[in-house]
């Protein structure tokens, strides 16, 4: 659910996003019933709360059996068998090979003297990270992560370098999965310390003291005898000093035994303020600190807030907070709190809550507060005084999403990127004295974005809820039905649907195609409280909201059913599941990534538990009746023809366990009379994917050939 903050949105585009189709011939011919790899069933079933729920196919959950394994590689040969069918898959291919392999860069970060940088090379799999010496030094590559493995399955993860720039503290992966290996690397020598190699650092961000001496980071125990659905809890932060031996790093903040939680610290730029933050899911935090620079406070938590129902971002400035809640503000505020004087009564509201906007962030940059709001899913940047006085919104250039702004808090440039659905990602150098602005990149495709518009559409949920849609499409639509579609959402962990750029999604308006992309209940549009009304209890508005959408799309003929897929991944394929199971005739293809499927018994595998916040668990029997209610892996009945479903997975997936495509593909083949049900496995791949362009290339072209051939043509 989290990407670098020095990742790109392209490159984190090229890891997540879904895209639709091209031309296909009208009426291709029907082919014969698939045989489906031979899945033998289980007497499994589990009592809970007096409700006897069966399980089937429970044996396809532990990989490691050589049964399963046999299995897997059945699947997934059967699946890439039946995609090399198609008679477009090779144009798609080749035209998806254009529009992935492009020069990009991400903005710069400065630390010390150097400046820093992420690059996407045409020429190359994956991004590279380089420095140079001031702004017109020669660059040099830092990290290429192209060379690390000969089949690529060795990834880079999250790098911070040190507040002095000479040297980065960073993430190696296997498979692109969670785990990591925390490392640090000299930036001028580019010498891997040999000392400085921490294990279990799946959740580690450095945090660098202003001497370069050391760092803060969240560390995890590798102990394989911990079980997996419990390891969260033993999480702990612990400060490591350069050079010395990680296995005796001190530990500054203890495991809380609560694996439904994160921790997580950062140490001021000027060294004196240490703070905390206990995440519980999705929805609430603590905060505590410790003024490191006073000898009888530095080892004792001073608590700032504890035991809300709201969230507490904390930038240091100086020595004040800039503290961002949703507390007693459900689309954000901005407070200022003297951590010499924490009690509530003296904090300072400066910037309070807007009606009519949503707060993504706040943070300090040349003395002032930049301030990234969403409007009804698309960005609006201010820029205040740090009392809050309003100084100017700067000017973009249309719907679409702000990156950023990004820079240090004593230097007056900025930088904060713009895209949207036509309009290639931009990289804008700002003055947050003055607000004169440059150019500083722009992403170069081939494409003409000028052929194609973007509409924002409102209409009614099913209890009347005002919902928002982008629609994506050339211009000159007609609407009479025909145009096929490809409907898209999350709708979870307060993640907002906003315009983005990828050249990766013009083969589908190219040939007509329509892209939709809804803001559903349960994501962080419109605040917390959308939030809260697609979660827990709630979470079926999700659902209704989805299912609202394709209605709308078929009602006011932008398609219709028989030519519309629907796309998501993660959350978003439990979403799919969802819609498909209560209303498959909506529906012609579906495309169902890295997904949750199995809501009873998700939080005993990989990371379930830190999801409770967001869906519950079986423990509790309201929650479990919820959950049974719309659980897709429960809801499958057999005899229904299902849309084509092409459920996508991973074998490394350490973030969403695999059991869930596993189990509900083999439910669903088992059980529909409609379209096909393939699955199709990535090797070497975590749940974002692989991070190779040539993996990712592949599994489109795969993803559009099947959602050609189960969707009728213009």
């Amino acid at each position: 659910f989290r990407l670098s903050r020095f990742c790109s949105k392209e490159d984190a585009f090229l890891i997540v996003c879904v895209l639709g189709a091209v031309l296909v011939p009208r009426g291709a011919a029907a082919r014969e019933p698939l045989s489906y790899p031979a899945t033998r069933t289980v007497d499994a079933k589990d009592v809970l709360h007096g409700v006897t729920v069966p399980d089937p196919w429970r044996w396809l959950e532990d990989a490691s059996t050589p049964e399963v394994k046999a299995w897997m590689a059945a699947q997934d040969g059967l699946t890439r068998r039946e995609l090399a069918k198609s008679p477009v898959r090779a144009k798609l291919l080749a035209r998806l090979k254009e529009l992935a392999y492009l020069d990009s860069v991400s903005a710069p970060a400065k630390r010390g003297g150097r400046v820093f940088l992420t690059r996407r090379h045409a020429t190359k799999e994956k991004s590279v990270v380089s420095w140079k010496e001031g702004k017109a030094g020669e660059e040099k590559v830092l990290f290429d992560p192209n060379a690390w493995s000969k089949d690529g399955s060795v990834s880079l993860g999250d790098w911070q370098p040190s507040w002095d720039g000479r040297k980065v503290a960073y993430q190696l992966k296997e498979n692109n999965s969670d785990e990591a290996t925390l490392r640090v690397i000299d930036v001028a020598t580019g010498q891997v310390s040999g000392i400085d190699v921490i294990e279990g650092g799946k959740y580690a961000s450095a945090s660098w003291t202003p001497d370069g001496a050391g760092f803060y980071y969240t560390w995890l125990p590798t102990d394989p005898k911990i079980p997996v659905d419990e390891r969260p809890g033993y999480q702990e932060v612990r400060y490591h000093r350069l050079g010395e031996d990680p296995g005796g790093d001190r530990v500054v903040r203890e495991r809380l035994g609560d694996p439904t939680a994160f921790l997580g610290a950062g140490v001021s730029r000027n060294g004196r303020w240490l703070v905390l933050s206990i995440q519980h899911g999705w929805t609430s935090n603590d905060v505590l600190y410790r003024d490191l620079s006073d000898p009888k406070q530095a080892d004792r938590w001073t608590p700032l807030v504890v035991g809300t129902e709201s969230q507490w971002s904390v930038e240091v400035f100086g020595d004040r907070f800039i503290v961002t809640t949703n507390d007693a503000a459900p689309k954000g505020r901005v407070l200022e709190v003297d951590p010499l004087r924490p009690a509530r009564k003296e904090w300072k509201e400066v910037v309070p809550e807007r009606s009519d906007a949503t707060l993504v962030s706040a943070s300090v940059l040349g003395g002032r507060l930049a301030l990234n709001y969403l409007k009804d899913a698309s960005s609006l940047l201010e820029v205040r005084e740090l009392d809050g006085t309003f100084v100017r919104e700067v000017k973009l250039p249309g719907l679409g999403t702000v990156g950023g702004p990004s820079g240090l808090p004593e230097e007056d440039e900025a930088y904060y990127s713009f895209e949207s659905y036509t309009t290639p990602r931009e990289v804008h150098a700002m003055s947050m004295k003055t607000g004169a602005q440059e150019l500083w990149s722009r992403l170069k495709v081939p494409v003409d974005p000028s052929a194609y518009e973007v509409e924002q559409v409102f209409f009614p949920s099913k209890d009347g809820t005002r919902l928002s849609m982008f629609l994506v499409h050339r211009k000159g639509l007609k609407r009479d039905g025909t145009s096929r579609a490809i409907l898209y959402g999350y709708g979870g962990f307060q993640v907002s649907e906003t315009p983005y750029f990828s050249a990766l999604l013009y083969p589908w308006l190219e040939e007509g195609g329509v892209w939709a992309a809804v803001s559903l209940r349960g994501g962080g549009e419109y605040g917390e409280e959308w939030h809260r009304d697609g979660m827990l209890l709630s979470k079926q508005n999700t659902f209704d909201d989805f299912l609202a959408a394709a209605r709308w799309l078929s009602a006011e003929k932008v398609t219709s059913p028989g030519r519309l897929a629907i796309y998501g991944g993660s959350n978003g394929g439990l979403l799919v599941g969802a819609a498909m199971t209560q209303e498959p005739k909506a529906f012609s293809a579906v495309l169902c990534a890295v997904p949750l499927l199995d809501m009873v018994r998700y939080h005993l595998f990989g990371s379930g538990r830190t999801w409770i916040s967001e869906y519950g668990s079986a423990d509790d029997p309201k929650q479990l009746e919820a959950l049974r209610s719309y659980s897709p892996y429960h809801a499958v009945k057999p005899g229904t023809a299902y849309p084509a479903t092409l459920v996508l997975s991973a074998d490394a997936d350490d973030r969403v366990d695999p059991m869930h495509a596993r189990k509900f593909a083999a439910a669903l083949q088992a059980a529909s009379t409609g379209g096909p049900v393939l699955l199709r496995i990535e090797r070497n791949a975590g749940h974002g994917g692989a991070d190779m362009v040539k993996a990712t290339v592949e599994e489109r072209a795969d993803e559009y050939a099947f959602v050609l051939e189960h969707t009728k043509g213009n």
